[in-house]
């Protein structure tokens, strides 16, 4: 069965993340590391939804598992919001897009979506995509060479985790669960920017300004959307349908980048990408049924 909307949901998300590297290099131009501009345009968004949904808070109290919603959303935006401000996008997006490849591995774990022998081979074509754009000349193993990577490998990991646990959650009010996602980016982002702050790493919050206020408070809305989006269309459709049409984020993001000027791609990142979306479109084949027995 098809769910149109929700498809169309995931389109809305993916838009809006594909093209947030501007507005969070835009803040880091005004002072403010991506990670406090996380933990602010959330922490807006959470304002926001409680005045919309007072009681969204309860499904916390009424359903523990959703606090592991709350952190695989919050490292998730961690790692991402993080590695497209300070790396090259295309190389970001593609790295944090091995995602449908971890939810082949959280499906099979969370949901008992066993993956048969094509899931697998997948999994394999898109570890080797990744082996491609993580090897540059002069490095004998294709690890990840600078902080962008690693953030991107570990966005995507918890984007994966957040997708599957949308799917096992779906049966908790849908406030809940987008309150649980806003809370982890607030959260998570600012207790990473404190500890990164104290260690040298992440610069202090700027005195407050009407031009990075102005720009943060629409950022917050554009996130409010894109966030009940992705929890509306992930909670209705299979993970590997929701890891298929959230690749679109990898073509507005690639697209604006190279535009702007914010991504350089080489022959080795376009093979290795080429690899990864092949992998991650061959997710969404149909399965052919298994005769019974």
């Amino acid at each position: 069965m098809t769910h149109p909307a929700a498809a169309a949901a995931l389109l809305v998300n993916a838009f809006v993340f594909g093209l947030s590297w501007w507005p969070f290099r835009r803040l880091e131009a005004y002072g403010l590391h991506p990670l406090w501009t996380t933990a602010l345009t959330y922490s807006f968004a959470i304002a926001l939804l409680l005045a919309a949904r007072p009681q969204a808070w309860r499904g916390l109290l009424r359903y523990p598992q959703l606090w592991l919603l709350v952190f695989a959303s919050g490292m998730t935006n961690v790692g991402f919001n993080w590695a497209i401000t300070v790396g090259d996008v295309v190389r970001v997006v593609l790295l944090f897009y091995l995602m449908p490849a971890w939810s082949v591995l959280l499906a099979w774990w969370l949901l008992g979506e066993k993956p048969t022998p094509g899931a697998l081979l997948r999994l394999l074509l898109a570890l080797a995509g990744v082996a491609i754009v993580l090897k540059t000349p002069g490095v004998d193993w294709p690890v990840p060479r600078a902080l962008p990577d690693w953030l991107a490998l570990m966005g995507g990991f918890f984007f994966a985790l957040t997708n599957v646990l949308l799917r096992k959650l779906e049966h908790t009010p849908d406030s809940s669960r987008m309150l649980c996602m806003f809370a982890g980016g607030a959260s998570m982002a600012a207790a990473v920017a404190w500890a990164g702050m104290n260690q040298g790493m992440v610069s202090a919050l700027p005195a407050p300004a009407l031009p990075w206020l102005a720009l943060a408070g629409l950022m917050s809305l554009a996130l409010l959307a894109a966030n009940f989006a992705l929890q509306y269309g992930a909670a209705r459709l299979s993970a590997h349908s929701t890891a298929l049409i959230m690749l679109s984020e990898v073509v507005f993001a690639s697209v604006s980048s190279v535009v702007f000027g914010a991504a350089q791609p080489d022959a080795r990142t376009l093979l290795g990408g080429a690899l990864i979306l092949l992998a991650a479109a061959l997710s969404a084949w149909p399965a052919r049924p298994v005769p019974p027995a």
